[in-house]
């Protein structure tokens, strides 16, 4: 090797070493291999895992038109075959002497001088160099020594480079592995944080989304014969809500291939997507719905197999929460109708032990003095069932109260609270402080609370009021309903025996009240214990007529 050789290779040794992406490695050893020996033109070929044929050609010195003119590049026949073969180096002066040479195709530039050596990596061959046309003469031994040296170089480089795009694919499969394990984290603690569907169902199109990194993700959910598209995220799903496709019981499953690829393509189709991955939503055999990401954002728009075992790990945590949260959804659904059949019941119960009894009593009042046909005795009865009217009619009154108040309706909330503080304080042995302030002027008809907002709050002191008077034995209840900064706060403050509220879900009650607060964006704080007293607060976003857009009329409806 000559000191002009010896020089170029120490110079080129940095660049091979500092190397770790494996295709820019295999680029600078062909380019390498041409400046050191001087040849005009160079290729590296990589053997396939047969180690029979060659998987790839990189080439040095040709260019685009005459890469085009050759075609299809050689797959290690002729004599690049006999490298494969005996993979040592070979030196020819003539490449079409060798008995070996299949000739060059159409299009192909001449070449004459050759030289060729193999690459091994860890002792097994990695592929071969192959070096043509060098500048001024023949290649001799000192070529040939260059480029074995350079060829040992090179192992070292692709291992290096094999090695740290192992390490990288490793690393990149731990950070995918823990963006699963804190999406489905995530999902747990929304589970546990929640059992309201809507946050739910959001969270799993937004964190489905970022996972398999989709231009678009959206959720179809089960209901009845249909599909129904309930949350995308992402611009290009945003078109599918409300979506629905025709389903049918076991049209998808938890198997692999578990969702129709009718239903994919109808979906892909109607995004106007490219690529689709879909996988079902099934909770212990019970189809809930179809997950599906859209168009991939890097290395789109098709997902790779790596991305349908992720959205599938994430499908099967995501269909915890959903199941989760539409169970929670559905008890709170039976919890409302038992108590309203409760209420129901109750009702039902005072008309026919009080109201209807009295009417029988009555009946049998007069029919007894009309028989007996004495003036002064049908008298005697008329005036009796006077009097037993007039308290019929009081009963019947405040069971409509109850039903639904009318002083609410035809004057608003502080009359009718205050018109209910004085019943209960009248029919129970409880003081009752009552403190109103709205910001209307009672009257003002055009200011006032809005009607549904007006009932809640009137229901929710309807039922502390109960509690306290029939439940715990309290001396004093103080009601606070105050309105400041578009917010109405309502306390009530009893001081009875109090109770457990994590234990309190009877009847109506909490559960009650819960409802209605949250229906209007509200929230509920309960502070008791046994001895303690109750103390219930409730905080719900004021709305009043002159707000809306179109008044509702205020007029008595059906009991709520």
């Amino acid at each position: 090797m000559d000191q002009q050789q010896l020089e170029r290779l120490l110079a080129i040794a940095p660049a091979l070493a500092g190397g770790l992406d494996l295709e820019t490695v295999l680029r600078r050893i062909v380019d390498a291999a041409r400046e050191v020996t001087r040849s005009k033109y160079a290729a590296l070929g990589v053997l396939d895992s047969s180690g029979e044929a060659l998987e790839r050609f990189i080439t040095a010195g040709l260019s685009e038109d005459q890469i085009a003119r050759i075609g299809d590049l050689p797959r290690g026949r002729g004599v690049l075959g006999e490298l494969i073969t005996r993979p040592e180096p070979l030196r020819l002066d003539d490449v079409g002497d060798h008995p070996r040479s299949y000739g060059f195709p159409m299009g192909h530039p001449a070449m004459h001088s050759f030289l060729g050596v193999p690459i091994r990596v860890r002792g097994e061959v990695y592929g071969n160099l192959y070096l043509t046309e060098k500048q001024g003469g023949e290649y001799d031994e000192d070529d040939e020594e260059s480029a074995l040296r350079l060829a040992d170089w090179a192992a070292i480089a692709i291992d290096n480079a094999r090695l740290y795009g192992a390490v990288r694919s490793r690393h990149n499969e731990l950070e995918r592995t823990v963006e699963v394990l804190e999406t489905h984290v995530e999902v747990a603690r929304a589970i546990g944080a929640t059992t309201d569907l809507a946050p739910v169902l959001e969270l799993v199109v937004k964190r489905g989304r970022a996972l398999v990194e989709a231009r678009g993700v959206a959720l179809a959910l089960v209901r009845g014969e249909e599909l129904l598209v309930t949350n995308t995220a992402g611009a290009m799903a945003a078109s599918l809500a409300g979506y629905r496709l025709p389903w049918k019981s076991g049209a998808v499953s938890g198997a692999p291939g578990g969702v129709p690829e009718q239903l994919e393509q109808a979906l892909m189709g109607a995004a106007g997507a490219n690529g689709i991955l879909a996988v079902p939503l099934v909770f212990r055999d019970w189809p809930l719905g179809v997950v599906a990401a859209f168009d991939r954002t890097s290395d789109g728009p098709r997902f790779t197999a790596d991305d349908r075992r992720l959205l599938n790990a994430f499908a099967a945590s995501a269909s915890i929460a959903v199941a989760s949260a539409q169970r929670a959804t559905q008890r709170a659904t039976h919890q409302s109708i038992a108590a309203s059949e409760r209420e129901r019941a109750r009702w039902a119960r005072e008309l026919h032990d009080e109201t209807l009894q009295d009417i029988g009593a009555l009946r049998v009042l007069l029919t007894t003095a009309r028989n007996f046909g004495d003036p002064d005795t049908l008298a005697t009865a008329v005036g009796e069932a006077v009097d037993r009217l007039a308290e019929m009619g009081g009963a019947l009154r405040e069971l409509i109260s109850d039903l639904r108040p009318a002083l609410l309706d035809q004057l608003g909330l502080e009359p009718a609270l205050a018109a209910m503080a004085e019943r209960v304080m009248g029919d129970h042995d409880l003081q009752v402080g009552l403190d109103v302030s709205l910001a209307y002027e009672p009257g003002r008809r055009a200011d006032r609370v809005v009607p549904d907002i007006e009932l809640a709050i009137y229901r929710v002191v309807q039922e502390a009021l109960t509690n306290a008077a029939k439940h715990s034995g309290a001396d004093r209840a103080n009601v606070s309903v105050v309105e400041h900064d578009g917010t109405i706060e309502v306390s009530v403050h009893d001081d009875g025996s109090g109770f457990d509220p994590r234990a309190a879900h009877a009847g109506f009650g909490l559960t009650g009240i819960r409802e209605r607060v949250t229906q209007h964006g509200g929230t509920l704080e309960v502070q008791s214990g046994p001895g303690r007293g109750t103390n219930l607060r409730i905080s719900i976003p004021a709305r009043h007529l002159s707000d809306e857009a179109e008044a509702p009329p205020l007029s008595i409806g059906p009991p709520v």
